[in-house]
């Protein structure tokens, strides 16, 4: 029996069938999924890490494909988007931009007890969003119940206030908690009894981060093959958060040092990124 051994130092077997779903969430066909499976078996021992296991995936994914390997490696491109996560907030805005909300960033408001800093206000229609956003680093990490149980305060001392945003005075309607990491049973237990939206890298099943990305393509760019960290860093700080940016607007390219050989390479990627949907193939 194959084990693999977490981020933790924890020794779990081996689960063939759900590397082969991340495979197939890269938008690799059914075929291409089975030959790299058989490629990844090759290097597989007991006691392989997770790291090892995910490099290896992501080197055989990208021998097919770059975008694939850019989806693949989606969860590590939102860690990224750090590290004190600013950049992840924005991220999220952009997320609820693309459902037709009005999204603004750091934002300090009165409550009726204290001030808060809201990480992103979101709008529509009569809804006005309180959007809280928990940035982790590290690859396992977990958000305990005391954070929406914090959260959840918070939202009652802004709640029933009147605020004014895109020209508008409006009450908050609702809050949501929003992470890049993974929930405990606690967490999602406490939200769904006191009915506060919770997302997360797997939650809900079927609209979580991971799901609503790879349905809308919305990927950081952050997710590109075809770039550095360095010119990740450089596209971040000149506002170039989405690969959609990216392509909508090629002239972000003109902040990095690159020739017209690499430039060609990158957008290639970024087009057939978001213009390839998973399973579309």
């Amino acid at each position: 029996m194959v084990r693999v051994k977490k981020y933790s130092g924890e020794l779990v077997p081996f689960n063939p069938d759900s590397l082969r779903y991340s495979l197939s969430r890269s938008g690799a066909t059914p075929q291409q999924v089975e030959r790299v499976y058989r490629d990844i078996q090759k290097h597989l021992y007991d006691g392989i890490t997770t790291k090892e296991l995910y490099e290896i995936a992501y080197n055989c994914l990208r021998n097919h494909k770059d975008s694939y390997a850019a989806r693949y490696s989606l969860k590590k491109a939102l860690r990224q988007l750090g590290p004190e996560g600013f950049y992840f907030e924005r991220w999220i805005g952009k997320l609820f931009a693309d459902d037709g909300y009005q999204t603004v960033t750091s934002q300090i408001v009165q409550g009726h007890a204290v001030t808060h800093e809201i990480d992103v206000i979101a709008a529509k229609g009569t809804d006005l969003l309180a959007i809280e956003c928990k940035f982790r680093n590290d690859v396992d990490a977990k958000i305990s119940v005391t954070t929406p149980m914090y959260f959840m305060s918070r939202v009652k001392d802004i709640s029933e206030l009147p605020f004014s945003f895109f020209g508008k005075t409006r009450t908050f309607t609702t809050g949501w908690l929003v992470t890049n990491a993974y929930l405990t049973s606690d967490s999602k237990n406490f939200g769904e009894f006191y009915n506060l939206n919770l997302l997360a890298w797997d939650y809900p099943i079927a609209s979580s981060i991971k799901v609503r990305v790879d349905d809308n393509g919305l990927y950081p760019v952050t997710c590109l093959t075809t770039l550095n960290d360095v010119e990740k860093s450089l596209l971040l700080k000149n506002h170039c958060i989405l690969v959609r940016d990216l392509v909508g607007m090629p002239d972000f390219l003109d902040h990095l040092q690159i020739d017209v050989e690499k430039r060609k390479k990158i957008l290639a990627e970024a087009r057939e990124l978001i213009h390839s949907p998973v399973g579309a193939e």
